[in-house]
């Protein structure tokens, strides 16, 4: 069970702050974002209190990631979507506002269906061997 006494996520788990629950089980929570980007924008928090993605533990996410696409396909139905954000902020500097490990499943619905999100490409800015060095680093540290 949750045990961080000042997280929102976790007095959620507890009851202690009511919350629109889509899925339950032992081990995660889905319930609605209050802030509703878009119809049927949920969230999936696991029940044990992991800050972010650098501490989640790996069985932790095996576990909410398993539930993902069961929420998602149960969104698609209840509300037809023509497509939906999977999103996670890690760090206040990423946009995490709560630090408490969350998805966001954000459904979209249209071009103009207020959710903007973009990335930027600096794929002129890299060589493939720039890129192969980048690639090693990160599976150098991959145990």
């Amino acid at each position: 069970m949750c045990e961080a006494a000042d997280c929102i996520f976790c007095k959620i788990i507890k009851g202690e702050i009511p919350a629109a629950k889509v899925y339950e089980d032992d081990d995660i929570l889905a319930f609605l974002d209050l802030g509703q980007v878009t119809e049927g924008h949920t969230l999936i928090i696991p029940k044990v209190h992991q800050k972010d993605i650098f501490t989640l533990d790996p069985k932790v996410a095996e576990k909410l990631f398993s539930k993902a696409p069961v929420i998602a396909q149960a969104i698609q139905k209840a509300f037809h979507p023509v497509g939906m954000n999977l999103l996670n902020n890690n760090s206040e500097l990423a946009g995490q506002s709560v630090f408490h490990f969350h998805l966001h499943l954000i459904p979209r619905y249209g071009a103009d269906d207020t959710f903007y999100f973009s990335f930027q490409s600096h794929m002129d800015e890299y060589s493939n061997e720039a890129r192969a060095e980048i690639a090693q680093a990160i599976a150098k540290e991959i145990n």
